[in-house]
C-alpha cells in the first residue's frame, strides 16, 4: 500500500514493533487528554487564504540560530531510536541531513554524539537532561561541542518523569542489546528492571530535581553553544527565559508525556510569542502531522516546528527511507498550503492567514 501521509506510519509501526516499544513511543501521560488535544487543537484553527497571487515560485528556506535550512521543519529529540530500527539515530541523522534540515539528538539516544557526527555533514542540536552529577553534564556538553553540535536544547519540564501508564503496565525497560550510548562509559548507560517503569526509576535516580533558572545561566558558563529552553508553555516563563540568556524557546509539552491537562502546544504558542516580542525565536514541538499544521504554527508566530513521533514511526516502518519520506511529505504539503494560501515566502505567512476560536470577530469589509 502506498503511503500518502505521515499518520499512516503509526499503524505500520504498531504492527512491526514489540508492544512495549510501540507503547513507549506512542503513549502520553495519565488520561492522555493532552496527547489527543495536541492534534485536536490544530483542527480548530482555520485558514483565511488570499487568492490571485502569483505563487509560481515558493521559497521555504529559513535560518535557525544563524544556520540556513531548507524548510522550517526540524527533527525533535526522541529517545532510544534503535528500539525502532537497528540503524536508529544514524538513519535519522542521514535523513535530516539529506532533507537539508536540523536533527536534535536525545541525551538518551542509543547512538553517541560521536557516532551521529560520523554519519557525515549536517546541522545538529543536542538535547540535554541535567543529571545530579554535574561532571556528567559538563562532559556530555563538551563532547557534543567537540562532535560539532551547534546548540543545546535544554529540557526543562522533567524534574520527574510523567506517569505513563502503559510503561508501568509493560514494565518498560531498555532492551538488553541496547544502551544509552552517551552514558556508556559513565556506568549510566543501562536501565535496571523495575516493578513499574524502568525509565521512571532511572530518572528518579539520576535526573536533578533541583534544576532551576540559575542552572540555565550555569550552562552558559560551561559552553559557548546557544541554549534553547525546551518545555515552555506560558508567557511568564518565556519572559524569564530571555532574562536567563536563552537563545530560543521550544514551546513543548514533551509530546504530552509529562503533565496531562496542559494545553496543546499550538494553543500555548501565541501567548509565548507575544511575551517574547520577537527578541528570541520561538519554536513549536508537538502534534504536527501535516503541512497545514506547520503553516498554522508559523502564522501564530513560530519560527519553525519540530516533529517527534512521525520520525520514530517512519523509522520503524522503513528505516532511513521512511524518515526521508516523512520529511519530504511534510515539505510538499507545507509548500502546497503556502501556495493555496497565497504566500510565497515564510515572511508572507501572517496571523491574518488563519482564524482561531479565541479571535475577536473581524469587522466586515466595506466596499
Amino acid at each position: 500500500m502506498e503511503i500518502t501521509n505521515v499518520t499512516e506510519y503509526d499503524a505500520i509501526a504498531k504492527q512491526k514493533l514489540p508492544k512495549m516499544v510501540y507503547d513507549y513511543y506512542a503513549s502520553g501521560a495519565e488520561d492522555q487528554w493532552t496527547l489527543q488535544e495536541n492534534r485536536n487543537a490544530f483542527a480548530r484553527i482555520l485558514f483565511r487564504p488570499r487568492i490571485l497571487i502569483d505563487v509560481s515560485k515558493i521559497d521555504m528556506t529559513t535560518t535557525v540560530l544563524g544556520f540556513k535550512i531548507s524548510m522550517p521543519i526540524m527533527v525533535a529529540p526522541t529517545a532510544m531510536q534503535k528500539m525502532a530500527h537497528p540503524d536508529g539515530e544514524y538513519a535519522t541523522a542521514r535523513a535530516a541531513s539529506a532533507a537539508g534540515t536540523i536533527m536534535t539528538l536525545s541525551s538518551w539516544a542509543t547512538s553517541s554524539v560521536e557516532e551521529v557526527a560520523s554519519t557525515g555533514p549536517g546541522i545538529r542540536f543536542f538535547q540535554l537532561y541535567v543529571y545530579k552529577n554535574r561532571n556528567v553534564v559538563e562532559q556530555l556538553v563538551r563532547r557534543a561541542e567537540r562532535a560539532g553540535f551547534k546548540a543545546i536544547a535544554l529540557t526543562v519540564d522533567t524534574p520527574r518523569l510523567g506517569r505513563r501508564e502503559s510503561d508501568i503496565k509493560n514494565r518498560f525497560t531498555l532492551p538488553p542489546n541496547l544502551t544509552l550510548k552517551n552514558f556508556e562509559g559513565l556506568d549510566l548507560g543501562k536501565m535496571d528492571e523495575a516493578n513499574d517503569s524502568g525509565l521512571a526509576s532511572y530518572v528518579a535516580g539520576q535526573i536533578d530535581r533541583t534544576l532551576s533558572w540559575k542552572d540555565v545561566q550555569w550552562l552558559q558558563t560551561i559552553t559557548k553553544l546557544p541554549i534553547l529552553v525546551k518545555g515552555v508553555l506560558t508567557g511568564e516563563d518565556g519572559e524569564i527565559a530571555i532574562q536567563a540568556g536563552a537563545a530560543g524557546i521550544i514551546v513543548s509539552n514533551h509530546g504530552a508525556r509529562q503533565l496531562d491537562y496542559v494545553p496543546a502546544t499550538i494553543s500555548a504558542l501565541e501567548e509565548v510569542v507575544k511575551a517574547t516580542q520577537g527578541r528570541i525565536p520561538v519554536f513549536l514541538d508537538g502534534g504536527v502531522r501535516r503541512g497545514t499544521d506547520v503553516f498554522k504554527a508559523l502564522a501564530l508566530g513560530a519560527s519553525g516546528i519540530f516533529i517527534g513521533r512521525p520520525v520514530v514511526f517512519s523509522l520503524a516502518a522503513e528505516g532511513e527511507a521512511g524518515v526521508r519520506k516523512v520529511l519530504q511529505m511534510l515539505r510538499d504539503e507545507f509548500e502546497l498550503t503556502m501556495a493555496l494560501s497565497g504566500c510565497r515566502s515564510l515572511k508572507e505567512i501572517s496571523r491574518n492567514h488563519i482564524t482561531t476560536e479565541w479571535d475577536t470577530p473581524r469587522p466586515s469589509a466595506r466596499l
